[in-house]
C-alpha cells in the first residue's frame, strides 16, 4: 500500500502495490499495521457497498457529526468515480477546502478520509484524469 498524502490534514490517496505474475497480481488493501504508522483510524465501524444503476448518478455530501464522526476508506470496485472530501473540522487551517480522486477499478485507488470531512461521489463512464493533492 501506498500512501499519498493530500493537503487536508489526515486523509490520504491510497495506491496497490501490486505483486504481478503470469496469473494476474496480488495487493493488500487494508492492513492495520500501516494505517496505525501513518497515524490513521484502523478501526472497521461497519463496512457497505453502493451499487449505482446509471452513469452520473451523484450521492453525498455524507458526514457524521461528534460524537458519531467515522473515518472512511473509500473504493471503487467497478467502474469509475469522481470522489470530492470537503474538510469541515470547525478549527482545521483547511476548513472548506476540497480534494478530488479519481478511483476506478482500473487504477485501484482508494481514499482514506478521516473524521471531520465529508465526502460524495458521481458515477463516470470514465472519471476525469486529474487529482488534487
Amino acid at each position: 500500500m501506498i500512501f499519498t498524502a493530500t493537503k487536508l490534514a489526515g486523509a490520504f490517496l491510497i495506491e496497490l502495490d501490486r505483486k504481478e505474475d503470469v496469473r494476474g497480481y496480488f495487493a493488500r488493501v487494508f492492513c492495520v499495521e500501516k494505517f496505525r504508522a501513518k497515524g490513521l483510524n484502523p478501526q472497521v465501524a461497519q463496512c457497505s457497498i453502493s451499487f449505482n444503476r446509471r452513469k452520473g448518478t451523484l450521492r453525498g455530501m455524507h458526514w457524521q457529526a461528534a460524537p458519531k464522526a467515522e473515518a472512511k476508506l473509500i473504493r471503487c470496485s467497478r467502474g469509475a468515480v469522481f470522489d470530492v472530501i470537503v474538510d469541515l473540522r470547525p478549527k482545521s487551517p483547511t476548513r472548506l477546502q476540497h480534494v478530488t480522486a479519481e478511483l476506478s477499478e482500473d487504477n485501484g485507488r482508494m481514499l482514506y478520509i478521516p473524521e471531520g470531512l465529508a465526502h460524495r461521489f458521481q458515477t463516470w463512464p470514465m472519471a476525469p484524469r486529474f487529482f488534487t493533492r
